[in-house]
């Protein structure tokens, strides 16, 4: 066992090791190694001092497979073999080094290796040339982390700046990318950890444990992609979200009082902008009492909620975990009498200073308080509220010096503040999922939270906090959104306009656009400044938004469906260019290095509010303009106007984009599913998803899921048979093809007339139809067919 002190203490010698099935443990001079096969691309690593590994984890909820290890004796070091790692154990000393089946090296211990000083745990890892590291989570900072460090203890980072660090989340999880190799890490342990990826040395990468054993998992796989399904598959992946939560979210802090909620959806309809849901802040409630309605403001709660929902409004309702300590304040009392808020050592319950006052905190490690937790939602529900918003869950206290005595009961594991500080919202999102999943009886929450931990992604979407409304935070949120997604969290978002302080229109109206290409889409203001409705900026604003947020619902066939392959895959919805493109050194530079794919085909490229012309990076392929159907060869760097109603978007050629006719929100259902097909030599898949979009239903076969093939090189797109149990709502089914040299396609042999199709969906009063009625028609074609739709195969030959 090491000694406590101020001096490093490696691991030593080994001094003995035995293999039992997946698992090799190995005894040394100062410590403890365990070796665990979870699959042949997934090695756990373990180290501890006293050999009484720790194995309760929130995060993971897989087990190892039967894999077993093959393990030879070199004399002096040992090789443990999966058919795709081979993990190398020098020793004397102790230093691992993880090989490719064909003998590359994907990550080494540096001759440091593993050692402690005192309770702190680190490993240090030789930098490779060229290395780049990705992830990390909710990280401000530059796509690329090389030459950065970065703690993960979860923060209250109010109007946080660009290089803030640690903020609300915290996902200990990078993957590492060097000659065209690609590897991931990601450490269990919820004690505060440190990454260095080569910052002030040119020596080393390294993560940290304040305490608690080293435990991470090592990852292969041949693409940034096949790492993040080796992460979710440990971690999990989230549920379906309900498909008005995909929609547009309307948000101030605050609106009140019912009379003002009404008011704004009734704007929306009026001023015909699509919306699904108003957000109430704190001032919904009795003094900010949790649970509680304050009804002066709010008189008649289940009749508001009923009239918005007649209009077609959802509402999601803000949740903070201070309990005001206050007698009489029921759920005070009987948190009281269930013993169920965090402690000090001696018994007394943990007592912090926030919105409402003096307040306890739940304790969401204990299932007891899960339980009791989810119980206090039963009123929410039963005045039809289906969204809930965690908040204030880092915990945020006022002073933000939470004591580190606090204990937590960690499911019967014991814990103090320490390592409970980083899952508090973690479990506390989980709480209000599993409770108001069980309690709106097969329906769907939303649920959203501010801060989380490894495998959230379970329970929450999560949003990015106290933003604030100038130019460079707008660009971080594209970054941190993309940095979640390669981290396991395809449903995040930010606030689009800034929540601190005030936008200008321009800034506004560009970050609505962004934003509409975003997985969260919410507007949000904080309380004293401008509104932030799409109508309070002007008219020309307004018009951009009512477009941005039309076309958001027009591509809802296609969203939905990228939601689906989230939710199966773990692969995310904005995708950083890392993800498909990871070893190309142009997505890494400052100025290429927000653009992303939303989904696999729509190209976006986030640009400042004051620019009007700017450079995008198009990866390989061929790509289409948006709003003109220009197209340019990929794996270049062109010059693109940026004008304030135009974020420069591109669609990738070969690709078949499934959209409907605009609608007020997602309960509008339409007859028509439009498919475009944008030509193109390279083939493509994509599954197109269609369920109720409330239910759980779908994980029982109760969804029309279908293949759209396009194969471009044979001239043919296949719509492959429905599979599932669902009859979809659809009755015609329209093809609009961009760029088609031919004037009529053959389906099922049948010869169909091509027409010329100028129509656009938006109304003669918009600046432009992206889609149907570009700017001008330029160098593309548009022509369409309608026939009827059906569930069986259809081929469509030209």
């Amino acid at each position: 066992m090491p000694a406590k002190s101020s001096t490093c203490q490696r691991l030593g010698s080994v001094l003995n090791f035995q293999i039992n099935g997946p698992q090799i443990t190995v005894e040394t001079t100062f410590g403890w190694l365990k070796i665990t096969a979870y699959s042949p691309k997934i090695v756990r690593v373990t180290v501890s001092a006293s050999g009484e590994f720790e194995d309760f984890s929130y995060s993971v909820i897989e087990s190892p497979t039967t894999n077993t290890f093959e393990l030879d004796d070199a004399g002096e070091y040992l090789v443990a073999r999966t058919a795709d790692v081979h993990l190398v154990i020098e020793k004397n000393p102790v230093r691992l080094i993880f090989k490719t089946a064909d003998g590359r090296i994907l990550n080494e211990e540096d001759p440091l290796a593993t050692s402690w000083i005192g309770e702190q745990i680190s490993t240090y890892r030789k930098l490779q040339d060229g290395e780049r590291f990705i992830g990390m989570g909710e990280k401000t900072g530059n796509l690329d982390r090389r030459g950065t460090a970065l703690q993960n203890w979860n923060t209250d980072a109010y109007a946080y700046n660009a290089g803030t660090d640690p903020l609300y989340s915290s996902i200990p999880f990078y993957i590492g990318l060097h000659h065209g190799l690609t590897y991931g890490i990601f450490l269990d342990n919820t004690f505060k950890s440190f990454f260095n990826f080569g910052a002030s040395n040119n020596r080393f990468s390294s993560f940290s444990v304040d305490a608690g054993d080293l435990n991470y998992y090592f990852m292969y796989g041949n693409s940034v992609r096949e790492i993040i399904h080796h992460y979710t598959w440990l971690t999990g992946r989230m549920e379906m979200p309900p498909a008005w939560s995909i929609g547009y979210q309307q948000c101030r802090y605050s609106y009140y009082p019912d009379k003002e909620v009404l008011n704004v959806a009734r704007t929306f309809r009026e001023k015909e902008i699509p919306a699904d849901a108003i957000v109430l802040d704190i001032h919904y409630m009795d003094h900010y009492k949790i649970f509680t309605w304050d009804n002066k403001k709010f008189p008649d709660p289940k009749g508001m909620i009923a009239a918005l929902k007649a209009a077609g409004f959802h509402m999601v309702i803000m949740c903070d975990p201070g309990i005001k300590v206050e007698q009489g304040y029921e759920t005070y009392d009987d948190g009281i009498r269930n013993n169920v808020f965090l402690k000090y050592p001696d018994g007394e319950n943990y007592t912090g200073q926030v919105w409402p006052g003096w307040c306890h905190f739940p304790d969401f490690t204990n299932p007891k308080t899960r339980t009791w937790w989810a119980s206090k939602f039963k009123d929410y529900v039963a005045l039809g509220v289906e969204g809930f918003w965690n908040d204030m869950n880092e915990i945020a206290t006022w002073g933000n010096a939470l004591p580190e005595n606090i204990e937590f009961d960690f499911d019967g594991h014991k814990g103090t503040m320490r390592n409970g500080r980083n899952v508090f919202g973690f479990q506390m999102a989980r709480s209000t999922y599993e409770g108001t999943k069980q309690l709106l009886n097969g329906h769907r929450p939303f649920n959203l939270t501010r801060s989380g931990f490894a495998g959230v992604q379970r329970y929450s979407a999560l949003w990015t906090g106290d933003n604030v409304a100038y130019d460079e935070h707008m660009m971080l949120g594209v970054r941190l959104v993309n940095s979640l997604g390669l981290s396991g969290v395809a449903f995040a978002g930010y606030d689009a306009g800034g929540f601190v302080g005030d936008a200008n229109k321009n800034l506004f109206a560009r970050w609505m656009s962004i934003a509409s290409l975003s997985p969260f889409f919410r507007a949000h203001a904080m309380i004293n400044s401008r509104d932030s409705e799409p109508w309070s900026y002007g008219e020309e604003v307004e018009s951009i938004c009512r477009n941005v947020i039309r076309f958001r619902y027009q591509l809802m066939p296609y969203i939905y469906s990228v939601f689906y392959e989230a939710s199966q895959t773990g692969i995310p919805i904005q995708r950083s260019l890392a993800l498909d493109y990871s070893h190309q050194h142009q997505v890494f530079e400052k100025k290429f290095q927000h653009q992303y794919l939303f989904g696999p085909a729509i190209l976006v490229a986030p640009v400042e509010s004051h620019k009007e012309i700017t450079k995008v990076f198009l990866p390989a392929g061929e790509w289409y303009y948006l709003y003109s159907g220009k197209t340019y060869s990929g794996d270049q760097e062109i010059f693109i106007e940026c004008p304030i109603h135009k974020l420069p978007v591109f669609i990738k050629a070969g690709s078949v984009l499934p959209m409907q006719k605009p609608v007020i929100n997602t309960e509008e259902k339409t007859d028509e599913l439009i498919l475009h097909i944008y030509a193109g030599s390279q083939p493509s898949e994509f599954i197109f998803f269609a369920d109720d979009g409330k239910t759980f239903g779908y994980q029982k076969g109760s969804f029309a899921k279908r293949k759209l093939e396009y194969k471009g090189s044979e001239n043919r797109l296949i719509l492959h048979t429905t599979e599932g149990t669902l009859p979809v709502h659809y009755t015609q089914l329209k093809l609009v093809f961009h760029n088609l040299w031919a004037n009529e396609v053959y389906i099922h042999g049948e010869r169909k007339e091509l027409r010329h199709d100028p129509h656009s969906f938006f109304s003669p009063l918009e600046k432009y139809d992206p889609i149907n009625a570009p700017d001008s028609m330029g160098e593309e074609w548009v022509k369409s067919i309608q026939v009827d739709y059906t569930p069986e195969k259809i081929e469509v030959n030209w």
